[in-house]
This record gives C-alpha cells, sequence and structure tokens, in this order.
C-alpha cells in the first residue's frame, strides 16, 4: 500500500501534475487499514489523476479490487483509467458504478474485457452503455472473448432490445463452463419483449448461466418465467457437473493411489521374489536343508496371497468405474425422458395456444366493432365541435362589429373634445393677448401721468425756490391735483378688476360646461364598460360550455384509452404466453404480428385523432385568450384616454394666468 502511494506521488512529480489531496486521503487511510482494496468512491477524480492511476496501476500487484463508483469520471478520465488496467494481473474485481459511462467508456470496456485475463467480477450499475448501440455492440464483443468474467452488474444502463441482442449474440459466442458472467444482473433496462425473446435464445447455447436478473424490463410475466425455467435447468445442470467432477476426481485419486500401492507391492514382491531366488539359488548352491526350502515356499504363497488380494482390490475398483458409468447413463436416460416429456408438455401447450389464437381472433373481432362503435361517436363528437365552432365564430363576429361601432362612437366623442379643447386654447390665448394689451396699455398711461407729476414737481420745486408764500398754496392745489388723480386711478383699476372679473366668471362657465361635456364622455364611457362586462359574461359563458365539452371529450377519450390500453396490455399478454411457448413456429409469429400491425394502426389512428382535437380545442382556446386581450386592451385605452382628458383639464385650468391675477385680489 504504501508502494502504491510512493509510486503515486512520484508520477505525480514526474508529469508535473499536482497530487490530488482526496487520492492521498484515501491511499493514507488504506495504508492504516492494510488491506488488498483500494476505495476511491465518491472522489471526483480529474484527467490528470485518472492519467496517473492508469500509469501507477499497470505496475502494481497489491490491489485485488478497485471501486470508482461515483467518481464523476470524465470520457477522457474514464478512457485513460481503463486503459491501464489493459496489462494488469492481480484485479480481480473492478466497481464503476454511477460513472455516466458512454460511446468511449463502452468502447474502452470492451477492449479491457477482450485483453484482461484476471477479472471476475465487474460492476456498471447506473451508466449510459446501452445509448449508443454501436458502441455498446464494441462492448460485447469484448464480452464475448472474454473466459474468466464471472459477475456482470448491468442495471440501469438504458439497454434497450438493440443492446439485448448484441447481449445474446455474446452468450453464444462464449460458451465456455463456469465463465462468461454466470451471474449476471440487467435489471431496470428497456429490454422488452423483443429483447427477452433474443437472450431466452441464446440461453439454448449457452448453459454456464445460473442466474440472470431481469426485473424492471417491460418483459412479460410467461417470457420471464421460461428465462427463469432455462436458468434453473442450467444451474441444475451445473451442479450435476461439478458432482460428477468431484466424483471423478475422488475415484481418480483412488484409482492413482491403488495403482502406486499396487506398483509398490508389486515391486517389493518382485524383490522379495529375487531375494528368495537368490536365497534359493544359494541355498542349492550350499545344499541347504528342507526347512529352509519350507520357508521359502511360505514365504511364496504368502506374496501370491499378496498379489491376489491387489488383483481383487482391483476387480473391485472397475466394478464401482461400471456402477459410476451406469449411473452416467441412468442420469443421461432420465434427462432423455424429462426433455421428451417437456416436448409433450410444449405440444400440449401449443394446442391450448392455438385454441387461445382462435379465441384471440373472435375477441379481435368484436375489438374491431367496438373500435368502430367508437370512430361512430368521434365523428359526431367532431360534428358537435364544427357546431360550436361556427357559434364561436359568429359570436366572435358579432363581437367585433360591436367592438368596431363602439370604436367609431370613441373616435368621434375623440375627435369632438380635441375640437372643443382646440378651441377652449384658442379663446383663452385671445383673451391673454387682450388682457396683456390692455395691460400694457394702462401702464403706459400711468407712467406719462408719473412723468407729469414728475415734471409738475420740479417745476413746483423750482417756485418753492423763488417764491416761499407762494409755495403752500401751490403745495395745496398739487395736493389735491394729486388726490384726484388717484382717485381716477382707482376708479380705473376697480373697474378693470370688475372687468377681469366678468371674463373670470365667462371662463368659469366654459369651464362648467366643459366639465358636463367630460361628464358625458364618462357617461358614454361606463355604458362602454357595462356593454364590455356584458360581453365578458357572455364569453365566460361561451368557455364554460366550452370546459364542459372538454372535460365530456376528455372523460371519453379517457374512457376510449382505457378500454384499449386494457385490450392491449390482454393482447401483449396472450402474444407474450404465444411467443414464449412457441418460439419455432413462424406462422404463428406472422399471426401475431399482423394482431400487432393492427393495435398499432388503431391506436396511431386514435392518437391522430386526439391529437386533431387537441390542436382544434387549443386554438379554440388561444382564440379566446386573444379576444379576452383584446378587451383588455380597450378597457385600458379608455382609461387611459379618461385620466389623459382629465389631467389636460386639470393643467389648463393651473396654468391659466387668471390664478396669477385672482391671488393679489384674495
Amino acid at each position: 500500500m504504501e508502494d502504491f502511494r510512493r509510486t503515486y506521488l512520484r508520477l505525480c512529480k514526474e508529469g508535473g501534475v499536482e497530487p490530488q489531496e482526496s487520492v492521498v486521503a484515501q491511499l493514507q487511510e488504506n495504508r492504516a487499514a492494510q488491506g488488498s482494496r483500494l476505495d476511491l468512491s465518491g472522489q471526483s477524480l480529474s484527467a490528470d489523476t485518472c492519467s496517473v492511476l492508469a500509469r501507477a496501476f499497470q505496475k502494481d500487484t497489491v490491489f485485488t479490487e478497485v471501486s470508482l463508483s461515483d467518481c464523476m469520471l470524465s470520457e477522457e478520465g474514464a478512457n485513460m483509467l481503463l486503459t491501464g488496467l489493459f496489462g494488469n494481473t492481480t484485479v480481480k474485481v473492478l466497481d464503476l458504478k454511477g460513472n455516466n459511462l458512454r460511446f468511449k467508456g463502452a468502447e474502452v470496456l470492451g477492449k479491457l474485457l477482450a485483453r484482461n485475463k484476471t477479472l471476475h467480477r465487474l460492476v456498471l450499475e447506473w451508466n449510459a452503455l446501452g445509448v449508443w448501440d454501436e458502441a455498446f455492440s464494441l462492448f460485447c464483443e469484448g464480452l464475448a472473448s472474454n473466459s474468466v468474467l464471472t459477475q456482470l452488474d448491468l442495471r440501469n444502463n438504458q439497454i434497450n432490445h438493440h443492446g439485448a441482442a448484441e447481449l445474446a449474440l455474446a452468450l453464444k459466442r462464449n460458451n465456455t463452463p463456469f465463465s462468461l458472467t454466470a451471474f449476471t444482473d440487467l435489471r431496470w433496462n428497456n429490454i422488452g419483449l423483443l429483447g427477452g425473446r433474443s437472450l431466452l435464445e441464446a440461453l439454448q447455447n449457452n448453459k454456464s448461466i445460473v442466474q440472470l436478473e431481469m426485473a424492471g424490463n417491460n418483459i412479460p410475466m410467461i417470457p420471464v418465467a421460461v428465462l427463469q425455467q432455462t436458468i434453473g435447468h442450467n444451474s441444475d445442470r451445473q451442479s450435476t457437473l461439478r458432482e460428477s467432477r468431484s466424483r471423478t476426481q475422488v475415484l481418480s485419486k483412488e484409482i492413482h493411489t491403488l495403482k502406486e500401492e499396487k506398483g509398490r507391492q508389486f515391486l517389493s514382491l518382485m524383490e522379495t521374489i529375487d531375494r528368495q531366488r537368490e536365497e534359493m539359488g544359494r541355498s542349492s548352491s550350499k545344499k541347504c536343508s528342507n526347512s529352509d526350502y519350507d520357508v521359502v515356499m511360505y514365504r511364496l504363497q504368502m506374496t501370491e496371497a499378496a498379489l491376489a488380494l491387489s488383483e481383487q482390490k482391483n476387480h473391485n475398483m472397475g466394478e464401482l468405474l461400471t456402477r459410476v458409468k451406469a449411473e452416467k447413463e441412468e442420469q443421461r436416460e432420465r434427462q432423455s425422458r424429462e426433455r421428451k416429456k417437456e416436448q409433450e408438455d410444449t405440444a400440449l401447450r401449443e394446442a391450448k395456444l392455438f385454441r387461445e389464437i382462435q379465441n384471440l381472433t373472435e375477441t379481435n373481432v368484436q375489438l374491431r366493432n367496438k373500435v368502430e362503435e367508437v370512430e361512430c361517436r368521434c365523428k359526431s363528437q367532431q360534428q358537435q365541435i364544427f357546431e360550436l365552432k361556427q357559434e364561436l365564430t359568429n359570436s366572435t363576429a358579432e363581437l367585433k362589429l360591436r367592438l368596431a361601432q363602439a370604436e367609431d362612437r370613441l373616435e368621434a366623442e375623440k375627435r369632438r373634445s380635441k375640437q372643443a379643447l382646440e378651441d377652449m386654447d384658442s379663446l383663452r390665448q385671445k383673451e391673454v393677448e387682450n388682457v396683456n394689451r390692455h395691460l400694457e396699455e394702462s401702464e403706459r398711461a400711468l407712467q406719462e401721468r408719473i412723468f407729469k407729476l414728475e415734471g409738475q414737481r420740479i417745476q413746483l420745486e423750482e417756485e418753492l425756490s423763488k417764491a416761499k408764500a407762494a409755495c403752500v398754496t401751490e403745495r395745496a392745489q398739487a395736493e389735491e391735483e394729486l388726490g384726484r388723480m388717484r382717485a381716477q386711478v382707482r376708479q380705473e383699476e376697480q373697474e378693470h378688476v370688475s372687468s377681469l372679473e366678468e371674463k373670470l366668471r365667462s371662463v368659469r362657465s366654459s369651464l362648467q360646461e366643459v366639465q358636463l361635456h367630460c361628464s358625458q364622455q364618462k357617461q358614454t364611457i361606463s355604458e362602454l364598460q357595462v356593454k364590455n362586462s356584458q360581453l365578458s359574461i357572455e364569453m365566460d359563458g361561451l368557455r364554460r360550455r366550452i370546459e364542459e365539452l372538454q372535460q365530456e371529450l376528455s372523460g371519453k377519450d379517457q374512457e376510449k384509452v382505457a378500454e384499449v390500453s386494457r385490450v392491449r396490455v390482454e393482447l401483449q399478454e396472450q402474444i407474450g404466453h404465444l411467443q414464449a411457448e412457441r418460439t419455432a413456429q413462424g406462422g404463428l409469429k406472422e399471426k401475431i404480428s399482423a394482431l400487432e400491425r393492427e393495435i398499432k394502426v388503431l391506436s396511431s389512428n386514435h392518437r391522430e385523432a386526439l391529437l386533431d382535437k387537441e390542436s382544434e380545442m387549443s386554438s379554440l382556446l388561444e382564440k379566446l385568450r386573444m379576444k379576452e386581450a383584446e378587451i383588455q386592451r380597450m378597457r385600458e385605452d379608455e382609461a387611459h384616454r379618461a385620466s389623459y382628458l382629465q389631467s389636460a383639464i386639470l393643467t389648463y385650468v393651473q396654468g391659466s394666468p387668471l390664478g396669477h391675477y385672482s391671488s393679489p385680489k384674495k
């Protein structure tokens, strides 16, 4: 473990890559645990880290299990990491769960399975290997050439019926006993009925698979049951093969020991015979006594008895081998009888299925009649919808006519109010010009009088300097004249103010007339709003009527869809029964495919009719929304016009110069 960590750090330094802290920490934990399992689950591995780990795996001889689940590997990182495992000879378990491996990942996995000869278990759950058929076919080619893999997990890989066909072809090509995914997990994909049929055909050739998980693949119950039955036969066959192999090994070991013991006994017997011959030769040469000859003869009899005993044991072992062979023959005969029984059962099932096909044809005719009735109902509903469309077009035309009339009235009122405002503006400008001219004339007259008074004052001052006695009388006269002038000026000012008040009263009366005109316009606007509210009420009634029709139509569509789906489910189940039990009969397949095509045609026609109805309803709803938006826009325009007229009147009243003249009076 420490060597691998050092190798990782060294390779990072050589490649100029910053070591990933999470990977270093995990290697430190594994070093403390002193195990043969490298767990990098949940670590977000970058492409540089994957390249360094690939180079480290090429030389690694420590880890037998590598877990890289949920590491968010990129296409480049997965390619480099799996390439590094091509030449590895120690890793037996590889976990790549939840890495979203796609096109490149499937291709490199196929190469890994073709080159690596030590990998026994491969976990590929929660990836996307089946999305691209070409890449998955490359993966299946590598799987077909692998002879050591015993467990394969392909759950949740989006494998369709094409991918299942490629996998079945790989299973057919690889028929190595006790290898190639003896335990295979294909749950939660989209294999379907066609893929299940392909796998069933593959299991007829491959007898090494003893466990195959197929839940969540949209396969009917009958093909799944047939698959499980085939897998059960494979497991029974494997168990009998294992038992026969174990018995054969035990018997071969016993025979080998007996042969060795017999050889040793034979060698010892030959040695004793040689010794006895030598002794006999020596005894004959020395003229031994009869007692020695008796001893030699006794020993010879003992050796003959031992030889007979060994021959008896050999004969017993031969009988045991014949019994084992007889048992094997009995097992073969039993299996052949079981096959014949299964063939008879299949013949009975085929007859039963033929009867069920006849019943299905009758039900198909009934369903056709029901479909015709449903089509008649759809036609009547389409006629009702057409009538509703006509009513809606008539109502929309009437609404458009009313709206056009209202717009004409509004335009006339607008022109009238605009003309009145222009007349009032011109009148106000004329009055302002007259008032300004009158004020300028009065100001000039006052200035002339002031100049005259100043001249008189100067003359009076000169006369005052000449004669102080006459100054008093002249001063009195001047004061009297000044008082008369002031009185005259005051009188003129009062007359001017009275004339201005009369003009102000006339302006106020004209303002009242304008306000009365505005109130009349508001009344017309309120009448238009009442008409608009009535039109909106009518539109709401039409909308409710359309919603009721939509609900009725949706209810009928749901009933129709439920009936068609129920019939489709029943037909699929029956077809699944037939296809699982009679895979060898082409005529039945043609009939079932014809039924499926008819159902597809009916469902497509029904779907097209539903889509047409939905498009018509959506167009009607869109028209209703447009009408509501148009009415809302008219309301906003009316409110905007009224507010604009009111603001114009207020600005006219506030911007008039009469307020400036009325303020000094106050």
